[in-house]
């Protein structure tokens, strides 16, 4: 069962990074971008979140132990 959930968190982590990836390529991030030079806080953050759950939903799966 934790290895079902394990990989929940990880797809979810995919996605999450892939979203913030998008994001980073969005014209609103070339705006903040253009002022600011730093994409904004929200892409930030979608991505050091799915990075955090995508190491957090590997470490469950390929951790020995019960299945």
């Amino acid at each position: 069962m934790i290895r079902v959930i394990s990989m929940a968190i990880l797809a979810g982590g995919i996605l999450l990074t892939i979203f913030g990836v998008s994001a980073m390529n969005s014209a609103n991030a070339d705006i903040s971008r253009f002022f600011t030079g730093a994409p904004d806080d929200r892409t930030i953050w979608m991505l050091v979140g799915g990075i955090v759950m995508m190491v957090a939903g590997l470490a469950g799966v390929v951790r020995p132990g019960k299945n």
